[in-house]
C-alpha cells in the first residue's frame, strides 16, 4: 500500500493538535482561540448550546411559522411582514391542535395555558385576517 492518497481517497487534516499547541504558546485559551473572526465555526452561533427543551420551545415554531402566514410577523431577513397564505396559517394552527389534543391530561397548568391561548389568539387573528383578505 502507498503513503500518497489516491485520487478517489480523500484526506482529512486534523487541526486540533496545531491549535492546542499554539494556544499554549500564546498563552490564549483554546475557548477564546476557536472564537476568533477566522475560526472555522464561524462565530458564537454553532458554539452557543441551544435552549432547555421543553413544551414551549415545541409550539414556538409553529406559533411564528403561522404569525408569519398571516402576515402578522416580519421575515427575519427583511423585516417586512410575511406574505399572507392563510392555507399555510391553517396548517400550522391545526398542527398546534393536534398537539393539544394528543398531550391532553399530560400538561401542568402553565403548559396547558400557553397551548389554549396559542390557540385562541391564533383563530381569533386568523379569522380577523380572513375578514380582511375577503374585503
Amino acid at each position: 500500500m502507498s503513503e500518497e492518497p489516491e485520487k478517489d481517497d480523500f484526506v482529512v487534516i486534523d487541526k486540533r493538535a496545531a491549535s492546542a499547541a499554539e494556544s499554549s504558546r500564546t498563552g490564549t485559551p483554546r475557548d477564546e482561540a476557536s472564537s476568533a473572526p477566522d475560526a472555522p465555526t464561524g462565530g458564537s452561533r454553532e458554539s452557543a448550546s441551544p435552549a432547555r427543551a421543553d413544551f414551549a420551545t415545541l409550539v414556538q415554531p409553529f406559533l411564528v411559522a403561522a404569525l408569519y402566514h398571516l402576515g402578522l410577523a416580519a421575515d427575519p431577513e427583511t423585516g417586512q411582514p410575511g406574505p399572507r397564505n392563510l392555507p399555510l396559517a391553517r396548517h400550522n394552527i391545526e398542527i398546534l391542535e393536534v398537539i393539544a389534543e394528543k398531550t391532553r391530561g399530560n400538561l401542568d397548568d402553565a403548559e396547558r395555558q400557553l397551548i389554549e391561548g396559542v390557540l385562541y389568539e391564533l383563530r381569533m387573528s386568523f379569522v380577523k385576517v380572513g375578514k380582511a383578505s375577503a374585503e
